[in-house]
């Protein structure tokens, strides 16, 4: 290894041409010169089933700016929870043996793991860090096994503590857990050992893609209307994202202010929304469907306020959703019908207002507060949230601070 370069592998489910953050740092790192190596599954997120332009022409993504992309099989995630339990599986499975074989004769000194769900996308690259004796980080962003219990994917007590152990073989084998969000700290540790080194559990948030960071101010997607308050959510369309709470406010403020709800993004729920807008009339609420990331400023310009909601739990008061990131970064008011950590972030920010999980008569309240704010208040406020992103989520300064990590850990394994 030399000082300026470092042969980093990145394993993750996901990655591109799916949008996701790991995208970036993947970018990153590329683009300043070290070595990346990215252990990912084939594209099918969110839709559940595998992208046409890979399926066309797989060659065209085995390079990613620079990095070197090797793809292993997996079972497409579909829309039922079997086939998306066989996606986990499979993932974890195809890339532990197919992965580890296909990278037997590369040299890495970071593996680095995007630990969004599922876990077991982790034990691939335990597996591969100790056959190479390399340190191994993993970017904690769900928590399992409560994500699976809080989501409904698996309800039975026995198969809960099952994957407690599976969690707990994992995050006693990997040399860094980096948790997105300071609530994180106290379900982790109860995974781990007693003796664990404070040291091993580092806040490691996320950020907004670039995109975000430069202003734009059309889109092709929405024509900007100030005779309308318009509010945009961009994302996963999940279950849990509360839809039917969103539509419940959107419906009930269709006749006392002029609102239009612009949905951006696809997913499980999609279809359920389809059906929903048509059957209440909901003409003040667009579905735009699925869009690249590139899309995302523009659309956000035409905004008046950016829209963030989460069911209540447990689980989801500690996690910090990726989108309020986007939602700071682009200097639009936010709205959030959320608790926990987001709920705090939002307040403390001043960047917008915020509501209950699940309360779709406080969205309501919210959302009519905001629309009758004066729009010289409502700039402060994004503006606010813009100033809040630079100062607690700049991604230089995180990734300055993950490539400081990645050498020391290096060094510290070698001199063992």
């Amino acid at each position: 290894m030399t000082e300026n370069k470092l042969r980093i592998l990145v394993v993750t489910q996901y990655f591109w041409p799916e949008n996701m953050r790991i995208n970036d740092l993947v970018r990153d790192f590329a683009e300043s010169g070290h070595e990346v190596t990215v252990l990912t599954g084939l594209p099918n997120y969110p839709e559940g089933s595998i992208f046409p332009d890979y399926k066309s022409n797989p060659a065209a993504f085995k390079e990613y700016c620079g990095a070197r992309v090797v793809r292993v099989p997996l079972v497409p995630r579909g829309t039922r929870n079997l086939s998306l339990i066989l996606n986990y599986l499979s993932f974890f499975f195809s890339a532990s043996i197919l992965g580890a074989t296909k990278l037997r004769n590369q040299k890495f000194d970071a593996i680095f793991v995007y630990a969004v769900s599922p876990i077991m996308a982790a034990i691939p690259a335990v597996i591969i860090g100790r056959m190479k004796k390399v340190p191994v980080f993993i970017w904690v962003l769900d928590l399992w096994p409560e994500t699976l219990r809080a989501v409904g994917v698996v309800r039975n007590p026995s198969l809960l503590a099952l994957v407690g152990r599976m969690v707990s073989w994992i995050y006693n084998r990997a040399d860094y857990l980096l948790l997105q969000s300071k609530g994180f700290g106290e379900n982790v540790k109860q995974y781990c050992t007693k003796d664990i080194c404070p040291e091993r559990l580092v806040y490691f948030p996320s950020w907004a893609e670039d995109d975000f960071s430069f202003s734009s101010t059309t889109s092709d997607l929405l024509v900007r209307d100030s005779t309308v308050f318009t509010i945009v959510f961009a994302g996963n369309l999940g279950e849990a994202q509360d839809f039917p709470a969103v539509l419940d406010a959107a419906e009930s403020l269709r006749e006392k202010v002029p609102v239009r709800w612009v949905i951006v993004g696809d997913g499980r729920m999609s279809k359920w929304l389809s059906e929903q807008v048509v059957a209440r009339g909901l003409s003040n609420v667009l579905l735009l469907g699925r869009h690249p990331l590139s899309a995302m400023p523009g659309l956000f310009a035409c905004a008046d306020a950016l829209l963030v909601s989460l069911k209540t739990n447990d689980v989801f008061e500690k996690t910090i959703p990726g989108k309020v990131q986007a939602y700071l970064a682009s200097g639009r008011p936010i709205l959030g019908m959320i608790n926990g950590e987001a709920a705090r972030i939002i307040e403390e920010s001043g960047a917008g207002f915020s509501c209950s999980s699940g309360d779709a008569k406080g969205l309501a309240r919210v959302t009519l507060k905001l629309a009758t704010t004066d729009v010289g208040q409502r700039d402060i406020m994004g503006q606010a949230g813009r100033s809040y992103y630079l100062n607690h989520f700049s991604k230089p300064a995180l990734m300055t601070r993950l490539e400081k990590l990645f050498r020391n850990a290096t060094l510290r394994k070698g001199a063992k």
